[in-house]
């Protein structure tokens, strides 16, 4: 086991540094992203109207935190699989969620202005890097099967 460990030293050392820069991104979220709703889903937000935004800074806001996320999180999938197939593939992935998950946001945004639960569920698959914690045990056991 231990030698496992010091054979993947650096895999493990890099997973652990994407890790901290996941951090980093949320830590320092209030001064790198324009997001009027960081505060107001800290609240009761079920009864009170969505906040006025400026879409456009949103809107590049939402865009450079999933832009970031994305691409540690692609780091992070090439770090512990070292496959570029893998890696394509979930960057189309990632284009792909992000053209759907932005477009739902703004939809329901200037459409449904009582779905505060659905504004609050698709905008933090936006903001959070969700889509890796499936990605990962997804190509482990896609990896694991074809080598059966």
């Amino acid at each position: 086991m231990l030698s496992k460990l010091l054979q993947n030293k650096f895999k493990i050392l890099g997973a652990i540094g994407i890790v901290l820069c996941f951090a980093l991104v949320r830590l320092f979220e209030y001064t790198l992203f324009y997001d009027p709703f960081l505060n107001y889903f800290k609240n009761d937000f079920n009864n009170s109207p969505y906040p006025i935004v400026e879409t456009g800074k949103l809107f590049f806001g939402l865009f450079f935190r999933y832009f970031l996320n994305s691409a540690l999180s692609l780091i992070l999938i090439y770090i512990l699989f070292q496959n570029r197939d893998m890696l394509k593939f979930s960057a189309i992935l990632y284009v792909l969620f992000l053209i759907v998950l932005l477009g739902m946001f703004f939809v329901v945004l200037e459409f449904f202005p009582n779905a505060g639960w659905l504004l609050f569920y698709v905008r933090r698959f936006i903001i959070q890097p969700l889509l890796v914690l499936l990605f990962i045990p997804g190509f482990y056991y896609q990896l694991q099967n074809s080598k059966k």
